[in-house]
């Protein structure tokens, strides 16, 4: 499978592919299974959510107000945007 995989990106040896893709094992962003010689491998996006949840969520009232004040300038409303550098 690493072949396959490697073949999408000609630009990256076959031995960084195998580094990423053992990175990607050890972190449990993918689920590796052997098939005879092969390796199968399979995207596992469940800690994802906790990356989500732990880290990108606290950054959501920011997002929020920042798409709120675009929104504003968009309609012709209020002249806030862009916001102040701080």
């Amino acid at each position: 499978m690493k072949l396959r995989i490697a073949a999408h990106f000609p630009r990256v040896s076959r031995a960084a592919v195998s580094k990423h893709l053992r990175v990607l094992r050890e972190a449990r962003l993918v689920r590796a299974r052997e098939r005879g010689r092969e390796w199968h491998y399979s995207l596992d996006a469940r800690p994802l959510g906790t990356v989500y949840r732990e880290w990108l969520e606290s950054f959501a009232p920011s997002w929020e107000d920042s798409l709120g004040r675009l929104k504003r300038h968009v309609e012709g409303g209020v002249e806030d945007y862009p916001p102040p550098r701080r």
